[in-house]
Parts: structure tokens; sequence; C-alpha cells
């Protein structure tokens, strides 16, 4: 890939994958199908769990085959993402850092911690001792 198809000029790999070296497929894949093919594999792997009840952390309710298969699975998923951010020239390590940045901001340790539930937004400047000056 050269810069003129990712302004960032990030790239995963330098490695050419399958479909670009024997099977020239890019051309067939605009954003918007590499995202409907990525909501296709969220459902595969959905459909995995469909009928498990609660899952433990670690999946110990699953057999081996079935563990192997939510792995191929979530590769796919992870793939189709990839392939997602490159189609769409977004730096997906870039992007990432800085939602983590944003959460960091919009929810802060000191009100977030531990709780299960969001802190409210509404709320937020009146918990850190700012006033609303919108009169709401």
């Amino acid at each position: 890939m050269n810069n003129k198809e990712n302004e960032t000029g990030y790239k995963f790999s330098s490695d050419q994958t399958l479909e670009k070296i024997e099977r020239d497929w890019d051309q067939f894949h605009p954003p918007r199908d590499v995202l409907f093919d990525m909501v296709g594999e969220v459902g595969e792997l959905a459909e995995i769990f469909r009928f498990k009840g609660h899952v433990e952390v670690g999946l110990p309710e699953f057999s081996k085959e079935e563990r192997v298969h939510v792995g191929q699975e979530m590769s796919d998923v992870l793939l189709s993402l990839v392939r997602l951010a490159e189609r769409c020239h977004i730096d997906l390590p870039t992007a990432v850092l800085q939602k983590f940045e944003l959460n960091r901001e919009k929810y802060p340790v000191h009100r977030a911690y531990g709780k299960i539930n969001k802190p409210s937004t509404e709320n937020t400047a009146e918990k850190d001792g700012k006033t609303d000056t919108t009169g709401k």
C-alpha cells in the first residue's frame, strides 16, 4: 500500500495479503462491504455463544473444539476490522490510543473505578465541583 492509498502512511504489515496478490479482491471491497462482512463475522462468533447461557471468564463451559472455533471467529472479526481500517485509511492503533485518552477524560478513575454504571455526563460538572452555567 502506498501513501496515496493510506494518508497516514501506516500499515499493519509490509506483507501483501492473499487477497491483494492472488485474488485482486480489493477492487470489489469498498468500506461498506467490508463493514457488512465484519458484521457477518461477529454474527458467526455470536452464534457460538447463542445457547450457552451465562459464560464464565476463560470459557470453561466450552469444549476444546468450541474454543478453537471461538478463536477462529475472533480472528475473522479482527481481520475484518483491520481490513476496514485499511480501506477507510484509518490508522487504527492511533485511533485506539486516542479513544483511550477520551475515555480517561470522560470516565475519570475517581468517578468510575469499580462501578458497573457509567458516571452520568449530566452530573459531571456538579461532581467535579463546577457549576452548570447553562441553567439546566
